[in-house]
């Protein structure tokens, strides 16, 4: 499990294009996927934060946040820009943060809304994800149906980065 930012000291390119991503609108926007307690998937938007610290998000009490502390394992990912299909995408495990120094900290800089039942959770990272569509874009229907995205993938505890689709037409 590495953090967020020793992903992206290692991967410093790829973590800034999934960065860019995940911020497009603003604040970070995306979906994250969470474990039932009955194993099934949960999905719900989320905005995580990117810092220089880490990966985080602060999450109320919700279904959500009752999945994390019953199993941390989580995947996110980007919503879809309006001009691409281009996608990121991490998976790993969140781990509720418990540094009060810390949480203040980070809540203040993110001017995160202090009278909210919200708990700050830091995403490590298993695995990063990165497709370029291209103008075609990621549907059957694009202008060249036979175009492949570039895709790169890293995983902790591997040797490099790996291109795992040709490049985006």
């Amino acid at each position: 499990m590495a953090t967020w930012t020793a992903f992206a000291s290692q991967q410093p390119g790829l973590a800034a294009a999934i960065r860019a991503l995940m911020q497009q609108y603003g604040p970070g926007l995306g979906y994250l996927a969470t474990v039932r307690s009955d194993g099934g998937p949960r999905v719900h938007p989320v905005s995580p934060v990117i810092t220089s610290e880490g990966l985080f998000c602060f999450i109320v009490d919700s279904p959500k946040r009752r999945d994390l502390d019953l199993d941390g394992r989580y995947a996110l990912h980007s919503f879809p820009p309006e001009d691409s299909d281009d996608e990121a995408y991490l998976a790993g495990y969140a781990h509720p943060v418990t540094d009060i120094a810390r949480i203040h900290r980070l809540a203040g800089d993110l001017r995160a809304e202090p009278h909210v039942d919200w708990r700050l959770y830091e995403f490590t990272v298993d695995v990063a994800m990165l497709a370029r569509h291209g103008r075609g874009g990621a549907t059957p229907l694009a202008a060249n149906a036979n175009a492949r995205p570039a895709v790169q993938v890293w995983r902790d505890h591997a040797p490099s980065v790996e291109i795992v689709i040709g490049p985006a037409a």
